[in-house]
C-alpha cells in the first residue's frame, strides 16, 4: 500500500498549508454565529492536529435568539415570489462552483478526507441548488385535485411552510448535509437554524455566508454552536420541523422529542450497508466500485459499505482484484487530489475501529490487507482494511463502524444472498453487480434498503437529486431529495369550493331521501370510472 507523507519538502508547494487559517478569515466565518456565552473551543485539523480556529459556543439562550431572528425573517421571506427564491438558488450553483478550491480546502482542513472525496459536496450542493431551482414551481405552485362532485365542487392543494426548520447536521459531510437538507427548506418559504458539529464549523459557517452572498437574508438562516447534548433540546423545542442526520440512538431522541411536541422530523441515521457480486458480474468493474463504496472518506459515510455477498463464481478473483486495488491506493495527509484516502475524523473514531478489527481477529477472522492504524501519517489514521471469516459473534458483523473496514462473505445461492443482506435492522443502501442489469433490478427490488444502486457503489442514488433518498428500518425516517425532500418542509392545505348544490338535503328534501340520492350518485360515479 503506497502512502504519502504529508511532509513535502518545497514548502512553496506544501499541500497542507490550506490547513492554515488566519485568524482574520476565521472570524469572518465565526461573525455569523449567535454565540453570547463568551466560551470558546479550539477545533483542530484531524490530519496533523494542529489548530485551526477557536469557536464561540452558544447556549439555550442563544438558540432561542436564533430562532426569533429565523422567525422575523421568515414572516416577510415567504411572501418573496417563488421566482425570486429560486433565482437565489441558482446563484447560489454558480457560486459553490466559482468558489469550489476555498470550499474543498476548507473541507479537508477540517474533515481530513481526500480532496476527490471532498469535491462530492460542492458537487451535491450545485446539483440541490440547480434542481430545486428549477422545478420549485412543479413542487410548490397549488395543484387542482379532483371534487367530489364534477363540475360542481373545486379542490386546491396549497404547500404553506412550516415556519422555522432546526438542522441538526454531522461532521462527516459538513457542506452538504447542512446545505443540502436546507436548500429546499428555503426555497419552500421557510426559515432555517441550523447547530452544526462542533467538529466541523468552519466549512458550515462557510456555507451560511455563500448563502448571502447568492441573496438570501442574513437573519433568514442562523448558526449556533455548541453540543448536541445541550443544545439539542432548545433546538427541538423551537422549531416547526427537525432534521438530524447522525446515529440511530440519537435519532431516537430526537423523535421522541418531537413526538411530544407533535412536529414532524426527518431522521438518516445508521446503515450496515451491503453489496452483492453476482455470478456474472464484470468482476474488474465490481472491484473498483467496491473500493469507492467501501473506502470513500475512510468509510465515514452513511451510505459506505461494511459488508460483501460475492458469488462462488467469481469469488476469488473478484477478492483479489479487490485486494491489489486496496493495496494500490495512495493515504496521506494533504490535501491536493492524489490522494485516494483521508484521516479518521477523531480519536473516537480511531478507537471504534481498531475495537472492531482488534475483536474480529481474536474471534477468527482473517485480515486480507490492512488492519493497522498509521501514526506515522498522522494520530488518527487507519489502513483500509478487508476482512475474511466474519461471523455474528463479532462486533463488527452487525454494528455499523463506520470507518475503512468491510467484511467478505461468499454465497452459493443468490437468495440466501439477498436474505443476508437483509439481516440486521438498518436499511439504507446497498448495490448489486450484474452483467445483466435487468436481473439485477430485480435482485434489487428485494434488497430492503431505501436506495439501492445497480454496477455503482452509492452515487448513482446520492447524486440523481430527483431521486428520494433515506433508509428503512433503523435507518431513519423521511426522505430527503425530490418531491419529498421539499415537502417534508410544508404543510398540505385543501381548499375546496362548493357551486349550486350544498352537501345537505334540499328543496324540501327529507334526511332520508337525501342519503338514497347520495348512494345512487355513488354508484353511478363508480359504473362511470371515476374515483
Amino acid at each position: 500500500m503506497s502512502q504519502t507523507t504529508g511532509l513535502p519538502s518545497d514548502p512553496e508547494h506544501d499541500p497542507t498549508a490550506s490547513y492554515a487559517l488566519d485568524p482574520e478569515s476565521a472570524r469572518a466565518l465565526t461573525d455569523r454565529l449567535v454565540a453570547t456565552t463568551g466560551r470558546v473551543v479550539t477545533v483542530r485539523a484531524p490530519a496533523t492536529g494542529q489548530p485551526l480556529a477557536t469557536i464561540p459556543q452558544s447556549d439555550a439562550g442563544d438558540v432561542a435568539e436564533a430562532f426569533e431572528r429565523a422567525r422575523r425573517a421568515q414572516r416577510a421571506w415567504q411572501h418573496v415570489p417563488l421566482d425570486g427564491r429560486a433565482a437565489m438558488l441558482l446563484r447560489l450553483h454558480d457560486i459553490v462552483l466559482d468558489r469550489q478550491a476555498e470550499i474543498l480546502d476548507l473541507i479537508c482542513a477540517e474533515t481530513g478526507k481526500a480532496r476527490k472525496h471532498a469535491f462530492d459536496e460542492p458537487l451535491h450542493v450545485a446539483l440541490t441548488a440547480r434542481y430545486y431551482g428549477r422545478t420549485a414551481h412543479r413542487h410548490l405552485d397549488a395543484r387542482r385535485r379532483r371534487g367530489v362532485i364534477p363540475g360542481l365542487t373545486r379542490v386546491e392543494v396549497d404547500r404553506q411552510p412550516k415556519g422555522v426548520v432546526g438542522i441538526i447536521s454531522p461532521w462527516n459531510y459538513p457542506f452538504t448535509l447542512s446545505l443540502g437538507d436546507g436548500l429546499p427548506a428555503l426555497l419552500a418559504g421557510n426559515g432555517v437554524v441550523i447547530k452544526p458539529d462542533a467538529q466541523t464549523m468552519l466549512t458550515a459557517l462557510l456555507g451560511a455566508r455563500l448563502l448571502e452572498e447568492a441573496g438570501f437574508p442574513r437573519d433568514l438562516w442562523n448558526v449556533v454552536a455548541g453540543p448536541g447534548p445541550e443544545l439539542g433540546t432548545a433546538m427541538i423545542e423551537r422549531a416547526d420541523h427537525l432534521c438530524f442526520t447522525g446515529s440511530t440512538a440519537t435519532g431516537r431522541l430526537v423523535a421522541r422529542q418531537c413526538a411530544d411536541r407533535l412536529i414532524g422530523c426527518s431522521l438518516e441515521l445508521g446503515g450496515k450497508n451491503p453489496i452483492l457480486v453476482l455470478r456474472d458480474a464484470d468482476v474488474e468493474r465490481a472491484a473498483e466500485g467496491a473500493v469507492r463504496a467501501c473506502f470513500a472518506n475512510a468509510g465515514q459515510l452513511c451510505v459506505s459499505t461494511e459488508r460483501m455477498f460475492v458469488a462462488d463464481q467469481v469469488y476469488d478473483r473478484f477478492v483479489d482484484r479487490f485486494v491489489a486495488r486496496t493495496e494500490a491506493m495512495t493515504l496521506g495527509g494533504t490535501a491536493d487530489w492524489g490522494v485516494d484516502m483521508g484521516t479518521l475524523i477523531s480519536q473516537q473514531q480511531l478507537d471504534r475501529v481498531t475495537a472492531h478489527v482488534d475483536d474480529a481477529v481474536a474471534r477468527g477472522a482473517t485480515v486480507r490487507t490492512g488492519g493497522r492504524g498509521r501514526p506515522d501519517l498522522g494520530p488518527f489514521f487507519y489502513e483500509p482494511t478487508i476482512l475474511e471469516g466474519v461471523t455474528p459473534t463479532m462486533a463488527c458483523f452487525g454494528e455499523e463502524t463506520f470507518g475503512p473496514v468491510v467484511s467478505v462473505h461468499r454465497f452459493h445461492d443468490e437468495a440466501d444472498a439477498v436474505a443476508r443482506a437483509n439481516e440486521g435492522e438498518y436499511g439504507l443502501n446497498a448495490s448489486v453487480y450484474s452483467r445483466d442489469t435487468r436481473r439485477a433490478r430485480a435482485v434489487a427490488r428485494q434488497v430492503r434498503c431505501g436506495t439501492v444502486n445497480v454496477n455503482e457503489a452509492y452515487a448513482a442514488s446520492f447524486a440523481s437529486i430527483e431521486a428520494p433518498m433515506g433508509g428503512m428500518g433503523e435507518s431513519g425516517l423521511g426522505r430527503r431529495q425530490g418531491p419529498e425532500g421539499i415537502h417534508r418542509y410544508t404543510e398540505a392545505q385543501s381548499v375546496a369550493s362548493q357551486a349550486v348544490l350544498r352537501f345537505a338535503p334540499q328543496w324540501g328534501m327529507s334526511e332520508e331521501r337525501y342519503a338514497r340520492m347520495m348512494t345512487l350518485s355513488l354508484r353511478l360515479l363508480k359504473k362511470l370510472g371515476r374515483a
